[in-house]
């Protein structure tokens, strides 16, 4: 990473978006100039120490396919081909499109028909909607509709609430003409999918405990899922929860780490195995942790929902809580109609690198026939488990993974890749049927940790950051993110969904941490934190088509049908003190091909 770029990103960003401990409000940080052109001067200063983005592709000598790949479909795309109507397109969060007008042949005339300017400084990492002919997308205060073809704006709502040091919003659902979204006050709420009324709110989460509602909401059946963050402060509590669509009431509520005395219950709780047994924690150490930050994964043959629920806390010190600390690390598999718990998958036991469990898994079909579950969390592996027992099939490393076993200290720095930024963040991994590779964008980024002593982590007040790091550096309350040779990368990897093994991988000079998205065009879609936009030849991985086309791209990459005209829609402008890229206003852009 360009130290002098890291330095402006930080400070700027800080200056700009009025962070403080407390929260803003969004009013304070229109006061603070975060929308206003200012903004994109200081991205044109930035951008002059910007890297150029580079991308290399190998290939795995040892790769054995099974088989020739898939023949194209004989059959036009289905109508629903034209929608995304879901955060990863369907609920088990596949991410395949089988829109084929945009392909191998033409896709070198690719180029950004249009821009959506949301006018914002902030975390842009929403997943796009494109639904009933309309786009839908938001930021933390907002909620927007736009014309899918034009970038022109339907409707915008605007909400005021506080908002926390990393301002952002993953995106929301749809729902027979509703929408839902989430707040950063824990919150629910749902619009009418026209106009955009508001038609009722409901509370998840503690704001004074720092549970918020980043996480994209998904539908299904009269039902609304979401979870609420908040697993890095002292005190906060995962739960997940079912929402009737129409009224905003609770259907019922699961405890994502054990439930003890006082704490809150906001609906009736889903059948649950969990008890504080795996928690051993100190005099002065709440239960704390188990954030559902990110979309879940419903599959709808079975009805069982698939949440995956992030670290414990405080991160970095598991010292204070010996155990495996359930259900942190895990993927939670719940009766979608009740809440009763069916299954659980835990990757991370014992979790003191911030390794989240951190995006839904997809549930798939392979070429071999098996059920897989496939999921990517932040330590840096894909995981793929066959659905008919349960049973790990692989563990395949996808970016770089270095000094994971030694033990944090008070008095040493420890090292370790990947860092609490590394690995797979909020978005999935995506399976591409013809060629039958699991995609997976990796973030490739160390950090290092040195502990606070045990009477610094136990005096920390509740509903304050609680990682257990110690640093006079307010900007390292992670750790100090690091990479020796001084830069920060991204990996790709194109990996076979039955046997584990990657076919391709991609390294980028930018990290990976927006969404991957295959087409029956024979195209792999993604974008970088330097704000390039790639499209790829599927099965080898080579780079048909690159181009920066904005601010860092940490969100939706969706493509859909609007005037009959396959289109790629992506959102850039993600800004934040966790990553230091370019400060660019939050932005959607269209692409499609040149006389589409």
């Amino acid at each position: 990473m360009n130290r002098r770029l890291e330095l402006f990103s930080i400070v700027l960003f800080a200056l700009t978006a009025g962070v403080m401990s407390g929260g803003v409000t969004s009013a304070l940080a229109d006061e603070a100039g975060v929308e206003v052109d200012l903004g994109d001067v200081r991205g044109e200063i930035l951008s002059l120490f910007a890297r150029r983005g580079v991308v290399a592709t190998e290939t795995n000598p040892n790769y054995k396919g099974a088989g020739a790949p898939a023949p194209a479909p004989a059959a036009p795309p289905s109508p629903a081909a034209a929608d995304w109507p879901s955060y990863n397109k369907t609920l088990t969060s596949e991410r395949f499109s089988d829109l084929s007008q945009i392909n191998t042949k033409n896709v070198a005339k690719l180029k950004v028909l249009c821009t959506y300017d949301t006018g914002r400084l902030t975390a842009m990492e929403t997943g796009l909607l494109m639904v009933e002919g309309a786009l839908i997308g938001t930021t933390e205060f907002d909620i927007f509709s736009i014309n899918p073809a034009t970038c022109a704006e339907n409707w915008r709502v605007h909400e005021e609430y506080p908002s926390y040091i990393l301002p952002t919003n993953r995106g929301a659902a749809y729902l027979d003409g509703m929408l839902f979204r989430g707040t950063q006050d824990g919150r629910v709420l749902a619009y009418d999918f026209k106009t955009g009324k508001r038609l009722w709110e409901a509370t998840i989460g503690d704001a004074k405990k720092a549970e918020d509602v980043p996480a994209a909401p998904i539908a299904w059946q009269g039902l609304v899922f979401v979870g609420n963050a908040g697993g890095d402060f002292k005190g906060a509590k995962g739960h997940m929860y079912a929402l009737d669509a129409k009224t905003g009431k609770i259907v019922w509520q699961f405890f994502l780490v054990p439930k003890v005395e006082g704490d809150i219950v906001r609906g009736p709780e889903g059948a649950s195995p969990l008890d504080n047994s795996t928690w051993k924690n100190v005099p002065g150490a709440p239960i704390s942790g188990g954030g559902a930050w990110t979309s879940t994964t419903l599959d709808p043959a079975s009805g069982l929902l698939y949440v995956p629920v992030g670290n414990p806390a405080p991160d970095y010190d598991n010292g204070v809580r010996q155990g495996d600390n359930l259900f942190t690390g895990s993927i939670v598999v719940l009766d979608a109609k009740t809440g009763a718990y069916k299954n659980h998958f835990q990757l991370v036991p014992r979790d003191w690198h911030d390794w989240d469990v951190s995006n839904p898994p997809a549930l798939i079909k392979t070429r071999g026939g098996k059920r897989l579950m496939a999921v990517a969390p932040k330590d840096g592996h894909l995981y793929g488990f066959d659905l008919a027992d349960n049973k790990l099939l692989y563990r395949t490393p996808v970016t770089r993974i270095e000094n994971v076993e030694e033990p944090f200290a008070v008095d040493k720095d420890v090292h370790f890749c990947p860092g609490a930024g590394g690995g797979e963040e909020w978005n999935s991994p995506a399976y591409d049927p013809p060629t039958n590779l699991i995609f997976t964008g990796e973030v490739d980024w160390c950090v290092t940790v040195r502990l606070q002593s045990r009477e610094e982590v136990v005096a920390s007040s509740v509903g304050q950051l609680w990682t257990g790091e110690k640093s006079l550096n307010p900007a390292n309350v992670f750790g100090k993110f690091t990479r020796a040779d001084g830069v920060w990368a991204g990996w790709l990897h194109g990996t076979d969904a039955d046997t584990g093994v990657w076919k391709w991988r991609l390294k980028s000079n930018y990290p990976i941490i927006g969404a991957v998205t295959p087409t029956a065009g024979g195209l792999v879609f993604f974008g970088d934190v330097g704000g390039n936009f790639y499209a790829l030849d599927a099965a080898t991985g080579q780079k048909l088509w690159g181009k920066k086309i904005g601010g860092a791209i940490g969100g939706g990459v969706i493509t859909y049908t609007a005037n009959g005209a396959q289109k790629v829609a992506v959102a850039t402008g993600y800004v934040s003190p966790a990553f230091p890229a370019e400060i660019r206003r939050a932005k959607i852009s269209i692409l499609g091909v040149e006389g589409n």
